[in-house]
């Protein structure tokens, strides 16, 4: 199933870098999804009626586990294609207190300067829901 959504751009808490900077979270992104991802994720915040439909529907479904090791929360994820160009993941982690319209993008490559986006841009993307 494909799941088109549009989600604007906004700043993280720079916690995405050190995140996807750990020797175990590369392994398993190039594991499970094939690439290693640019240091960071891209931020997008999500709201409407079709976000809570796909919000629900994604927090069922399987994804592709991360499994961390000891002291790190777990993550699915699910194949993403931004913009019509730049496939990537959207990584869901689980976390109790994750914010509700928040959807972190991992990809090979830095998003922002490929496309030239900034805060604010609205970013097209269609997600795989297995």
């Amino acid at each position: 199933m494909l799941v088109e959504l549009e989600g604007e751009l906004c700043s993280g808490l720079g916690e995405g870098a050190i995140f996807t900077g750990i020797d175990w979270v590369a392994r398993a992104f190039r594991e499970r999804l094939g690439f290693i991802p640019y240091p960071g994720t891209l931020n997008l915040s999500l709201s409407g009626e079709d976000w809570v439909q796909a919000r629900s529907i994604l927090c069922q479904a399987p994804g592709i586990p991360i499994e961390p090791p000891p002291g790190f929360c777990a993550a699915k994820c699910f194949a993403v294609i931004l913009n019509e160009c730049i496939e990537g993941a959207a990584v869901l982690p689980d976390v109790s207190d994750y914010p509700a319209d928040k959807f972190e993008i991992v990809a090979p490559v830095a998003v922002r300067r490929e496309l030239g986006l900034r805060d604010g841009d609205r970013v097209r993307l269609r997600v795989e829901i297995e």
